[in-house]
């Protein structure tokens, strides 16, 4: 391969961001999300329980089921929920948005964060 080519192809890699680079398997995801049910509905019923409900959670505005009494650093926090922001915030979310009131320590493993987005995503259609 000639090296200018090879070049610039691993420069584009460098500069995808992981969430599009590997995106998850929703099978395996519903598997780690049952670490989650125990706290957040994903139905489109619009209730929640101790946490907001995640349906259509990706790309929709943080802080924003109107029925959730969310943390005021929730409510602080300005942006979407893009797949790389839940990446963080799974991973740690303390660290991601200090000051939140999600009791859990997040998910270690990339591998199992993009999975359960992309069930996330596929249980929000």
């Amino acid at each position: 391969m000639n090296k200018t080519i090879l070049a610039f192809s691993l420069a584009l890699v460098s500069l995808t961001p992981a969430a599009e680079a590997a995106p998850g398997n929703p099978v395996k995801g519903k598997q780690v999300y049952a670490k989650c049910m125990a706290c957040h509905k994903l139905d489109s019923s619009g209730a929640s329980m101790l946490g907001p409900n995640l349906y259509k959670v990706v790309n929709r505005p943080i802080a924003s089921v109107k029925t959730f009494k969310y943390s005021p650093a929730m409510m602080q926090k300005k942006g979407k929920w893009t797949p790389a922001l839940l990446d963080a915030y799974l991973a740690s979310p303390s660290k991601a948005i200090p000051g939140n009131r999600m009791p859990f320590a997040g998910l270690s493993k990339a591998e199992d964060r993009a999975d359960v987005i992309a069930y996330i995503v596929a249980s929000s259609k």
